[in-house]
């Protein structure tokens, strides 16, 4: 065993920090991608969404701020407090308590598919709300993308499987307020470190949703848990939470944000991939419906959309 751990140090020595941020990154975007259905096979029926980002967004919280304690030294200006709690708003509450009550009504490849239209609302605010120029691709980029998440959105009327039209549009809203929290965030990761501001991040979060999450967590029924359960939640707070935000974290060190950006593209197709494991090879008929020509069709449009919004400008002379 000491022999095996010795060979795995030498070799990630031999890889380069590049490498090593496109392997973050990858390792990210596949915990997100699966994310979608394990997250998807515990709610509402072993626990209610809301519980579970009571207890998604404690535990993580605790973890942030251990590593922020341990490892980095700085104070914020009291000024900043008003973003951060609308970061924590935005970032912490409303997006995650969105995202867990929509995959809990709808379908994970069409939670998976909206979730990729991010850099769009991302563009969209700044363009609102920093003033940033837009050229007439990125227009026609929100455009083509907005069409192909409204389509996929008002399908879940009358798709079968297990799309919902409610729960495809508390996805799109997820995504919207992760989008403005991103863009509210720009401005304070310029002045702090990534781990000092995601800290109070998950600490405003904590705070907003405590009020409304605090009954469900108290009369969530644990004993009714299974093993299974316990891995689940275990792989939401640690998986998809702490380590998926340090791998993106670390890899933003040595990749710029567009190329952290195109990523996302992977999990659409993580999730396809996991669908039909559990529909075609598991025969698990829940999800036997779920993939489709009009979700296909959808999945293109957005990532068209997203791809003219994240192409670099061309620059002339």
């Amino acid at each position: 065993m000491q022999f095996v751990v010795l060979q795995l140090k030498q070799f990630f020595l031999l890889i380069n920090n590049t490498t090593k941020a496109h392997l973050a990154l990858l390792g990210a975007n596949t915990i997100y991608g699966a994310n979608y259905i394990i997250a998807k096979g515990i709610m509402p029926e072993k626990i209610n969404p809301t519980a579970m980002v009571m207890i998604r967004l404690g535990v993580c919280s605790l973890l942030f701020w251990i590593i922020k304690f341990l490892f980095v030294k700085e104070r914020i200006d009291p000024k900043d407090f008003l973003r951060l709690a609308a970061c924590g708003l935005f970032g912490g509450a409303a997006n995650q308590l969105l995202f867990f009550h929509g995959i809990s009504l709808t379908s994970p490849i069409d939670a998976s598919i909206i979730m990729t239209i991010t850099p769009v609302v991302v563009l969209v605010f700044s363009l609102l709300i920093l003033k940033e120029a837009i050229t007439k691709n990125k227009l026609l980029g929100i455009t083509i993308g907005g069409i192909g998440a409204i389509t996929l959105i008002l399908y879940g009327n009358t798709a079968t499987g297990t799309s919902s039209f409610s729960g495809n549009l508390l996805v799109f809203l997820n995504a919207s307020c992760y989008g403005l929290y991103l863009v509210l965030a720009k401005t304070l990761m310029k002045k702090y470190q990534a781990i000092t501001v995601i800290s109070w991040v998950f600490l405003f979060g904590l705070i907003l949703v405590f009020p409304f999450g605090i009954n469900d967590l108290l009369t969530t029924n644990f004993e009714a848990f299974t093993l299974n359960t316990y891995f689940v939640v275990g792989f939401i707070v640690l998986f998809t939470t702490f380590l998926a935000y340090l791998f993106n974290v670390y890899a933003l060190n040595y990749v710029s944000p567009s190329i952290n950006s195109s990523y996302i593209y992977l999990q659409p197709a993580v999730s396809f991939i996991m669908v039909s494991i559990f529909a075609y090879t598991l025969m698990d008929d829940t999800y036997s419906k779920d993939i489709n020509l009009i979700k296909i069709l959808s999945c293109l449009l957005v990532v068209v959309g997203v791809y003219m919004v994240s192409r670099p400008q061309k620059t002339t002379g």
